[in-house]
């Protein structure tokens, strides 16, 4: 437990310094922001997974939409269908412009979130949302690479178990640039609205 803390607090101090960096970046922030403008921040490796039917999935395929990028898992028992609820909403909310919007689930959990769970879970909030995995070390890569937090906290048995995990979600422009990020619990109204200043 300790460690788990030690660890969260190890990546906490790593996003806000991040910020900090990206703050004193010549570039200019858009103001109005409800999340933390990080424009300017990059991400050592490119996004390389597959997604919930099979295909491989980089970057590149969502050219021309913002990316919203959220880290969670099936078997999370509220975080993350909360969030993946209000990223339903948020869309809603968006009306036609929802279709210049692209939604990535990428599941912290590819033991238990196979092809097959993925392709009912991620699709049920909204069909155009995307859910993609890797393999154990893909993802380990992958999350490391966009400095998410992640532990496996035991249960009863085996299969039994929880994860700990960074809540927050990623926006992206339409070239691909990592534009935003928000905490857990956001309005879909504040999500729409940083999403639209994007746009």
């Amino acid at each position: 437990m300790v460690a788990s803390v030690f660890k969260f607090g190890r990546y906490l101090l790593l996003m806000l310094t991040l910020c900090l960096l990206v703050a004193c970046d010549g570039n200019q922030a858009v103001k109005g922001f409800v999340g933390t403008d990080i424009a300017g921040a990059d991400f050592p490796k490119p996004l390389a997974l597959t997604d919930h039917t099979g295909t491989p999935r980089t970057m590149a395929d969502f050219k021309d939409k913002v990316v919203v990028m959220f880290f969670g898992f099936t078997h999370c028992p509220d975080v993350c269908p909360t969030t993946m609820l209000d990223l339903k909403n948020t869309m809603k909310l968006l009306g036609d412009k929802a279709n210049e919007v692209q939604v990535l689930f990428v599941t912290v959990d590819p033991a238990r979130d196979t092809q097959g769970v993925l392709a009912k879970f991620v699709p049920a909030f909204d069909e155009r949302f995307i859910g993609l995995r890797g393999t154990a070390e893909q993802t380990a890569e992958t999350v490391k690479n966009f400095k998410i937090y992640y532990a496996k906290v035991p249960g009863k048995s085996e299969n039994d178990y929880s994860i700990d995990h960074s809540a927050g979600m990623y926006m992206f422009d339409k070239l691909g640039k990592v534009r935003v990020y928000l905490s857990y619990a956001q309005k879909p109204e504040d999500i729409a609205s940083d999403i639209q200043k994007i746009l």
